[in-house]
């Protein structure tokens, strides 16, 4: 098994004035490093990068029934490490992070749609999933700071809905979550911030332990 993942040091909070300090307090957005704008683009692009370069059917494999809640827990999963990464990024990391909760909400609710889900129902099932993916960041963060077994007993809760008897499923899942925070951990905060651009490794692969140096964008590259 991976060794636990350690902490990493969040950057410094930047200095700002008390009249910042007060309209965020009050639920507003002070000035930011970076354009407001650029990261919200970033943020819907790292949003679609937990749908669309996941491979799902991996997922379904595990035990993991192919529907849309299976989808949105496996989407989740992905959207909690991109969370962990840019909290790290101070103040605008933060406000990142909740856009790509917003896009996600918005995904969740227009696939909904698609499937023809009544208003009613669909409202019912967007509170049960708000539930669920605050219980699951909790489970998580206190998974990835811990040992193995709490996060496995986190990603056996709320991946697999207490259901998975497989012993090796979790174990591969853990080695993944580690993997997968190790690596993005290395990439470049600011192009996270102004591109948004994250590559998943794989879920099977032979050396686990090593990180892959995929290529992402720069600020330059993105054309932002």
């Amino acid at each position: 098994q991976l060794s636990s993942v350690k902490e990493t040091p969040q950057q410094e909070e930047e200095e700002v004035g008390p009249f910042t300090k007060m309209i965020e307090a009050m639920g507003f957005t002070g000035p930011l490093k970076y354009n407001k704008w650029k990261i919200k683009i970033a943020a819907l692009r790292m949003y679609t990068c937990c749908v669309e370069r996941v491979n799902y059917d991996q997922f379904f494999e595990c035990s993991l029934p192919d529907t849309l809640n299976s989808w949105f827990l496996v989407a989740q999963l992905h959207v909690w490490m991109c969370l962990v990464r840019m909290r790290q990024e101070g103040r605008a990391g933060k406000y990142m992070c909740r856009y790509v909760v917003h896009s996600m909400w918005e995904d969740v609710e227009q696939r909904s749609k698609i499937l023809g889900v009544d208003a009613a129902h669909r409202k019912e099932a967007m509170k049960a999933m708000t539930e669920m993916f605050y219980a699951a960041l909790f489970g998580y963060d206190e998974g990835i700071l811990s040992d193995d077994r709490v996060l496995a007993a986190a990603l056996w809760r709320n991946l697999f809905n207490r259901e998975c008897e497989d012993p090796r499923q979790l174990e591969l899942l853990v080695e993944y979550v580690r993997k997968q925070v190790q690596f993005i951990d290395s990439l470049n905060g600011e192009d996270l911030l102004l591109t948004g651009e994250v590559r998943w490794r794989p879920l099977l692969e032979q050396n686990a332990q090593s990180i892959l140096k995929v290529a992402t964008p720069t600020y330059n590259d993105a054309g932002l």
